[in-house]
């Protein structure tokens, strides 16, 4: 698939609907093809933010390693959502794991050239901002509910 196949993908995903084109056509400048086994990590925590995911196909777990009980998946994903939002924040550290649970198409965004590009233009880097953020929470709040229900709350 050719960059005009990346750039069309880009411009389609609906986690960017609300950029405009020429913003999204900056994002795609910086995407590649990815692609990934059942059980292969797409990042894990503590690792380097270096790219994040554009999911095409497939569902990713997204989970905390705990020392006594494992990988707690707080949230799973699928088409159309993204996997990543760590690689706009210092220390650009992934806080979880994604793993995949079927094979996962997805277009990889380099987040260094993204974190460039944001820096060369500000505007862009807010709608970087608004575009991640909300994601950025809700996926704190699943976090907090997935600990809520392991933990349980005191009678």
């Amino acid at each position: 698939m050719g960059i005009q196949g990346l750039e069309r993908i880009v411009m389609e995903h609906p986690f960017f609907a609300g950029l405009d084109e020429g913003l999204r056509a900056l994002v795609s400048g910086c995407a590649s093809n990815a692609r990934f086994e059942p059980d292969q990590y797409l990042l894990r925590e503590g690792e380097p933010a270096d790219q994040f995911y554009l999911l095409r196909q497939g569902r990713v777990a997204l989970g905390i390693r705990a020392p006594a009980r494992g990988e707690l998946v707080f949230q799973t994903v699928a088409e159309g959502d993204v996997v990543g939002v760590s690689w706009l924040i210092p220390p650009y550290r992934w806080a979880s794991d994604a793993r995949a649970l079927d094979v996962v198409h997805a277009i990889a965004i380099d987040a260094a050239c993204l974190r460039r590009k944001c820096e060369e233009d500000h505007d862009f880097g807010y709608a970087m901002m608004q575009c991640f953020l909300p994601t950025l929470i809700q996926r704190l709040h699943a976090a907090r509910l997935q600990i809520l229900d392991v933990y349980g709350t005191p009678a």
